[in-house]
């Protein structure tokens, strides 16, 4: 007993082939590979890093080091951070500079009568 057997070939043309058949390698790619998130570091870890790298940061230099730290904090909080102790120390010099123009303008006035 025979029996026969039609065999069927589609060709495609250059254009056609890639809208039709699907070449990607999507079936080689183990099914359930973790995704795996890019760690998220909290303020808390920063700050324990920080103190752990402290001493290893530059000082100064226009990246990675503590000026640059500054001047980035700055930036962001719109002004420059004082102590109680250095805005003491500008009120007393503010004051004595008023203090000299007082005593300035007070001898000015005196040599005038004179």
């Amino acid at each position: 007993m025979s029996t026969t057997v039609d065999l069927v070939k589609e060709v495609r043309g250059v254009n056609t082939y890639n809208k039709v058949i699907d070449s990607s390698f999507t079936e080689l790619v183990p099914a359930a590979i973790p995704v795996v998130a890019p760690d998220t570091v909290t303020v808390e870890d920063f700050f324990r890093y920080y103190d752990q790298l402290f001493f290893d940061i530059p000082a100064n230099g226009e990246s990675e080091s503590h000026e640059s730290l500054i001047a980035r904090s700055q930036e962001y909080i719109g002004g420059s951070v004082l102590d109680p102790e250095k805005q003491a120390l500008i009120e007393e010099i503010n004051t004595l500079r008023q203090q000299i123009l007082d005593l300035s303008q007070t001898y000015l006035t005196i040599n005038k009568v004179l």
